[in-house]
């Protein structure tokens, strides 16, 4: 776990090499960017998520999960609020839905962060490839604004008062 929790988590997920699916990782790297100099904001980008998560995820304050939807209409960006799995559906071992990580973290550190949301893109393609399809590219700037938004109100001013 990093020495400090975070106020806010991103936590993205997705495949570089499979088109449309890389958009998690793209929106790290820009999340990354724009919030460097918040040292209560930490973002983390993943080829898929694992139990290993759930300790960043339980400690922190808000999570923010990104990640494509091959079930979404192309281009199509949703942002929604995300409860824990509920049940005992047993977890798979090397890839965790968000609720699923969310009922881990419960489960193992009895903590769970006091707002998680989910926010995903429409794939149009997930073929072997580096580029996105033209309805996700579309649709990059919507969901920068999404996740700045999302991120400026799981802080509220008590991060930016402080300029961390």
């Amino acid at each position: 776990m990093s020495l400090t929790p975070a106020r806010c988590l991103i936590l993205a997920c997705g495949n570089t090499l499979r088109g449309d699916d890389g958009v998690g990782p793209w929106l790290a790297e820009w999340a990354e960017n724009r919030f460097r100099a918040k040292a209560c904001v930490r973002v983390l980008s993943r080829q898929q998520w694992t139990p290993e998560l759930a300790e960043e995820i339980a400690h922190a304050g808000s999570v923010l999960f990104i990640d494509c939807s091959v079930d979404s209409a192309p281009g199509s960006v949703s942002l929604i609020s995300v409860q824990p799995a509920i049940g005992d559906q047993g977890l798979a071992t090397h890839h965790l839905s968000a609720a699923e990580l969310l009922a881990l973290g419960r489960e193992l550190y009895n903590s769970l962060p006091s707002n998680a949301l989910l926010l995903t893109i429409g794939a149009g393609s997930t073929k072997l490839g580096e580029s996105f399809s033209e309805a996700v590219t579309a649709a990059l700037p919507h969901a920068c604004h999404l996740v700045e938004e999302a991120v400026s109100k799981q802080l509220g001013n008590t991060c930016a008062a402080r300029g961390v």
